[in-house]
């Protein structure tokens, strides 16, 4: 997988179009609904939330983003728009989601693209838990990870344990719906045992369960430099 150079000279009509796109997303819907596909309004991360993503991506000048659960793309926009306006010379936004034909036809991969981030956008539809590995074996280094995939905590558990070795000592991990609690048992692993710190007054405007009044989206600081744990002080996270 190679780095792409952002061209110079167009980054800004390449944001407004990425940003026409997400605005478009936002007040419509996606043009095409598959027969039984989940549904929009209940599986897009809220318009709210995503410019809250790319706003602290954005302030991390992040310049390369694994991103896992594209579903109708609605954070993937918000991704890419933080990767265009961070500066950086070479963008990498990897995506990971194995149902994004079987499920959803492909919709949020054509808005990506009808969105021209066909450059800097890599589509993977394969399991996150076994793509992972791989890319942890190949060296591979990101600032910054966004997962919204398998809510099953064996599933969120590997996810995290390999975006610890792919996320640079550091970086941004930020999760979807840390409100449930198999999200929020996994993660609370690595910050008991592996230093990870939510990042004060990240999100600060994030959606909130309206019944419980949690908050939707966690933003951890992994730790630097990387621990090396001691399986002797294993400590109990939940």
């Amino acid at each position: 997988m190679n780095s792409i150079v952002q061209p110079d000279g167009v980054a800004g009509e390449w944001r407004e179009r990425v940003a026409a796109v997400r605005r478009e997303l936002t007040e419509h819907g996606p043009s095409r609904r598959p027969d039984g596909a989940p549904d929009f309004a209940t599986v897009t991360l809220p318009e709210r939330d995503c410019d809250q993503v790319r706003d602290l991506l954005v302030d991390e000048r992040v310049g390369t983003v694994v991103e896992i659960g594209l579903a109708y793309a609605s954070s993937a926009l918000a991704i890419s728009e933080a990767l265009l306006r961070t500066g950086s010379r070479n963008l990498r936004h990897v995506l990971i989601d194995p149902f994004q034909y079987t499920a959803y036809d492909g919709v949020g991969w054509e808005l990506l693209l009808s969105a021209g981030l066909e450059d800097i956008a890599e589509l993977v539809t394969e399991p996150s838990q076994r793509f992972l590995a791989r890319l942890a074996d190949a060296g591979f280094t990101a600032d910054a990870a966004f997962v919204d995939g398998s809510h099953h905590f064996h599933n969120v558990f590997v996810d995290l344990h390999f975006l610890g070795e792919i996320v640079r000592p550091g970086g941004v991990v930020l999760l979807d719906d840390v409100w449930w609690p198999s999200v929020e048992a996994a993660v609370a692993y690595f910050e008991t045992n592996l230093g990870w710190r939510p990042i004060p007054g990240a999100l600060a405007d994030r959606t909130a369960d309206p019944d419980s009044g949690r908050q939707r989206i966690g933003a951890y600081r992994l730790p630097d430099p990387r621990p090396t744990p001691d399986f002797k002080k294993f400590r109990p996270f939940c």
